[in-house]
């Protein structure tokens, strides 16, 4: 029974944030949480719900490679979800299954005693914020979930393809069994749009969800959905309330790494780390590098010259060798782009991509995109989107999303002389759920 409850939902005391932000009380914990504050506590457990991003998605996707040599020396699981095999590529227990859960059990936690406290003309205004919080971390959890253990949205099959377990409720008696993409999708939009309702427009700081973050997390789950002209709504109305962009003028590219965390740009802020993606390890692609022209200060910005004719990333927001996953204006942005191109909106389209693309060029250097072709302009805003958004976990889900759309996008990598290859629409883009997550629940494995 212990090892079905660190699996499933595990159980850990609050911790105070290493991060020095909030002043959270060590002795805190879910059991006892009984006030406003309490709650307010149990949601700024940095460690549970900031910094616990898995890493699955970015491994898998091929953004990155390794040498024959630093693919020998990483651990067998994830030698395994590198090559994209079908069994043993996480961990038995500490694992990303285990992270998203946990952040689940503690929302679901924060709702369930808000309900016994009660809303009042008094404490609206915090139980609201509140509410919104712990609403926009169960949307985030299951998202990056569904993003790893479930086929990409499709309409006509979403109501019976097999998602992953939506839990509600505080309870670890209850089993945990899958549910359906559609099931899956509806609760992310409807949990991120009571944070909309619920939160501030900005936070009082980036480690906290705002109303500005929900807009631009339900943006990326409609575009995930292919849900163009909502997806386009809801990234607008995050820029409306925040639309920053740094200059890449401004940066130190010597720097080892030249991005500040808590940034102009971020929304809210989450990471994940992973020893195979550090910049000693992890050689970007030579094509992806190949894309940025030759005034494009992402060049020296996001990556280190290696000297040997390989390059490793260093642009993270997060100002240090993690891995920003949080929401950012410069993601927002591209949705709303890429969105106004498909729906045939051009010149707005051209216009977010070029105001983006003029802060990340060398001033004076950079001359606006133009084109009256959709398809021209849609290649252009998705060719700038993997150079933006690289390292973030988010072109697992792009890559199964435009498949949806008719891409062909198929991966490739070789080891030791052997190929390894993942098919357009294939099962390899559906990994598969810990073992012993599949032991403890007895839920479908997938194939």
């Amino acid at each position: 029974m212990k090892k079905i409850l660190y699996i499933i939902l595990p159980l850990l005391p609050v911790l105070v944030s290493c991060k020095k932000f909030l002043d959270a009380k060590s002795d805190r914990s879910i059991a006892i949480a009984e006030t406003l504050s309490d709650q307010q506590a149990l949601l700024d457990h940095y460690q549970v719900l900031n910094q616990a991003d898995g890493n699955a998605a970015e491994i898998s996707a091929t953004d990155f490679y390794l040498t024959d040599a630093d693919f020998a020396s990483r651990l067998e699981n994830e030698r395994n979800m590198y090559t994209w095999q079908r069994s043993n590529i996480f961990l038995p227990e500490l694992n990303e299954w285990a992270n998203n859960y946990r952040a689940v059990y503690r929302a679901n936690s924060v709702i369930e005693n808000l309900g016994k406290i009660g809303r009042s003309d008094a404490n609206a205004q915090q139980w609201d914020n509140v509410n919104g919080q712990a609403c926009f971390y169960r949307a985030k959890n299951i998202l990056k979930s569904l993003f790893v253990w479930a086929p990409a949205y499709d309409v006509g099959s979403a109501a019976t393809d097999l998602g992953v377990p939506l839990r509600t409720g505080s309870d670890f008696n209850v089993p945990s069994k899958r549910a359906s993409v559609a099931e899956g999708y509806a609760m992310v939009v409807s949990d991120l749009k009571t944070a909309v309702r619920c939160l501030p427009p900005v936070a009082v700081h980036v480690m906290r969800p705002s109303r500005a973050a929900a807009f631009g997390l339900l943006s990326r789950a409609l575009l995930s959905m292919r849900e163009y002209a909502q997806a386009a709504l809801y990234a607008d109305s995050a820029l409306r309330l925040k639309s920053d962009l740094m200059d890449f003028n401004t940066l130190n590219a010597a720097l080892a790494l030249p991005i500040p965390q808590f940034n102009a740009e971020v929304l809210h802020d989450s990471y994940f780390t992973g020893v195979p993606l550090s910049n000693v390890r992890a050689k970007i692609d030579p094509q992806l590098f190949l894309l940025y022209e030759p005034n494009d200060l992402r060049k020296t910005v996001f990556f280190n010259d290696n000297k040997n004719g390989t390059y490793g990333f260093k642009g993270s927001y997060e100002g240090f060798t993690t891995f920003f996953a949080g929401v950012a204006v410069d993601e927002v942005l591209l949705v709303r782009a890429e969105c106004y191109a498909r729906l045939n909106r051009l010149p707005e389209a051209l216009a977010d991509l070029n105001r983006l693309l003029r802060n990340r060029h060398k001033k004076g250097t950079f001359t606006d995109k133009a084109a009256d072709d959709q398809k021209a302009v849609l290649e252009m805003v998705l060719t700038e989107r993997r150079k933006e958004l690289l390292m973030r976990g988010l072109r697992w889900m792009d890559i199964k999303r435009l498949n949806k759309e008719g891409a062909g996008i198929s991966l490739k990598r070789t080891v030791n002389g052997v190929d390894y290859m993942v098919a357009p629409n294939s099962s390899g883009f559906v990994l598969p759920i810990p073992e012993l997550v599949i032991q403890a629940s007895g839920m479908e494995q997938n194939p």
